[in-house]
């Protein structure tokens, strides 16, 4: 065979473009120009990032949505440090990323060269492994080794460290040696199933239960499982429950929706409370899942179902424990059930889903249908239902738009039409988000994809519009409009009262205006009756993005996202997110 005398930069691109990879999102330096330079002469597609977190926010919403391997890199230094926040992200959110980043010359290193630190360090703790390249030779193996361990169990970022001297070397390659497994193209490469004696006595509990509810995960989608476990409940008439991760886990219109569970809920709280069998499929039961630990109450049976052995028994010890894939194991399960009569015979147990929840909808009518100006937040989310197709990605920042869409936005069909940053929950994800949920959405023949930000989270990242606009994707910024961290504010009034607000208040800003300037389409909206037309003229506009400047509520005390009767109860030492 032919060799190839190329640089180690070369050598990582043709490696990525073995993989099929990208889209890549980036800021280079001098450490990794040659992979820039063979990235430009292979035709790769990288596009510079203003911001590396944003970068590798935009490669972890791709990932979400197509299952495929995020690709994103760095610069050494801040470059490095600046992955941080969204590496952990991906980490506790389950999602396949390959970040490259550039080191300093070996020989050179800790002699003070310019923005080094002791990086790794910094990104171990933040990644499921980093892989430093210290021979060129070694590049076609290691980059196989990222994707591997990037798509395998429970998928996570992979830092590939390459220090400066190796990627500007250059080595003869043999072309055999950029052969890849194209399972690990993207996530989950491999499926594993629980052991037959666990499947049976698993089998023995569901058909013996009379009020069995399913609540499901964000690892439902990891393991690209929705249409099993809609499949699953609907042979076995089984309710479903989710979490924010697990929204879409069944369409969130169909008959056996329980909806959010958790901190906040519609109906499932009380169904959990109800249920003698609690079946959780790729759920971690943390925190908000479980409403600070009380939910599920002690005593209930549990039968818990995951990718991760160490996630069972963390925050309540199961009946059974399940280690394998959620799509395989349920559709092990469903074949064992069939014939068993259990739809049948949980049918009275099924019907009460539907009708509780058109109850509810009842019950919060007046808020979800409210003319109040400023904008009720319901309103703003019962416009999104109407008007989102049901192909459509609502991608969700952090802390305030992720807990309203959890709880109200509804998913029409099962899959991940919704994209929040529940893994580490940090705000200024929607915008960049919504950049790598467009290009992931156009991979798979998706619908329009609207991203939902508070002004705080906004105010973080709007620079990311401009590569919006230089890379010419049209979508939908939902900026929620109340002068103040919203969340905060809330937490704030419920704990001290009335006035009693520090730190919590932003300047009114109209920012239709301000993205005008990065020659974006900006639209002002005050009154509700204007939600509809100016979503339907955003979702129309074509080779830019849009921005919807909703004005809502400045009113504290409707800040937290509940539309019924029910008080948030907050006591000092909580912690809300």
């Amino acid at each position: 065979m032919p060799t190839n005398e190329m640089t180690g930069g070369e050598a990582l691109a043709r490696m990525l473009q073995a993989f099929e990879g990208g889209p890549m999102f980036g800021m280079g330096g001098f450490q990794l120009l040659p992979f820039y330079d063979a990235a430009r002469r292979l035709g790769l597609k990288h596009y510079l990032i203003n911001d590396e977190r944003c970068g590798a926010f935009a490669a972890d919403a791709y990932a979400k949505v197509t299952g495929r391997v995020g690709l994103v890199d760095a610069t050494l230094g801040p470059g490095a440090t600046n992955l941080v926040t969204a590496l952990v992200e991906s980490l506790n959110a389950g999602v396949p990323i390959v970040a490259i980043v550039g080191d300093s010359h070996r020989m050179h290193s800790w002699k003070n060269m310019t923005q080094e630190s002791r990086q790794l360090d910094i990104l171990r703790p933040a990644v499921k492994e980093v892989l430093r390249v210290e021979y060129i030779e070694r590049i076609p193996e290691l980059v196989r080794r990222a994707f591997a361990v990037a798509t395998s169990g429970r998928p996570g970022p992979v830092v590939l460290d390459v220090p400066e001297d190796v990627c500007h070397a250059t080595y003869p390659f043999d072309e055999a040696e950029f052969v890849v497994d194209p399972i690990h193209r993207a996530a989950p490469a491999l499926r594993v199933r629980p052991d037959a004696t666990a499947l049976d006595t698993a089998v023995d509990m569901l058909k013996s239960a009379h009020r069995p509810l399913m609540l499901c995960g964000g690892g439902v989608h990891i393991s690209r499982a929705a249409e099993a476990v809609t499949a699953f409940a609907e042979a076995t008439g089984m309710p479903v429950a989710h979490t924010m991760s697990g929204k879409g886990a069944v369409a969130c219109t169909s008959a056996l929706s329980a909806g959010l569970f958790g901190r906040y809920d519609r109906i499932a709280n009380k169904l959990i409370d109800e249920a003698d069998l609690l079946f959780v499929v790729g759920c971690k039961l943390g925190e908000i899942a479980t409403k600070r630990y009380t939910i599920p109450p002690k005593g209930k049976t549990v039968i818990h179902l995951d990718i991760v052995a160490e996630e069972m028994g963390r925050t309540l010890t199961p009946a059974l424990s399940l280690w394998g894939d959620a799509r395989a194991t349920l559709d092990e399960l469903r074949a064992a059930l069939a014939g068993s009569g259990m739809k049948e015979r949980l049918a009275g147990w099924a019907a009460e889903v539907p009708k509780r929840m058109a109850a509810w909808r009842q019950d919060v009518d007046a808020r979800l249908t409210s003319e109040e100006r400023p904008i009720n937040m319901a309103r703003l989310m019962h416009e999104l239902n109407r008007n989102l197709p049901a192909d459509a990605t609502l991608v969700a920042d952090g802390g305030f738009a992720a807990h309203w869409g959890g709880l109200l936005y509804d998913t029409k069909q099962p899959g991940r039409g919704f994209v929040p940053d529940r893994g580490f929950a940090s705000i200024g994800y929607g915008v960049p988000g919504g950049i790598g949920a467009t290009l992931g959405a156009a991979h798979d023949k998706l619908g329009p994809v609207v991203a939902l930000t508070g002004d705080g989270g906004f105010n973080m990242v709007m620079g990311e519009l401009e590569t919006a606009r230089r890379l010419g994707l049209a979508f939908t910024v939902v900026v929620v409009n109340n002068a103040a961290s919203g969340y905060v504010k809330a937490l704030q009034h419920l704990m001290y009262g009335e006035g009693a607000y520090q730190s919590s208040d932003l300047a009114e800003t109209n920012y239709a205006n301000v993205v005008e300037a990065f020659g974006c389409k900006g639209i002002r909206v005050e009154r509700p009756e204007d939600l509809a037309p100016a979503l339907q003229a955003a979702m129309a506009e074509k080779g830019r993005p849009t921005l919807l400047d909703v004005v809502v509520t400045r009113d504290p005390a409707k800040m937290l996202p509940a539309v019924d009767n029910r008080t948030v109860q907050v006591k000092k030492g909580d912690r809300v997110a």
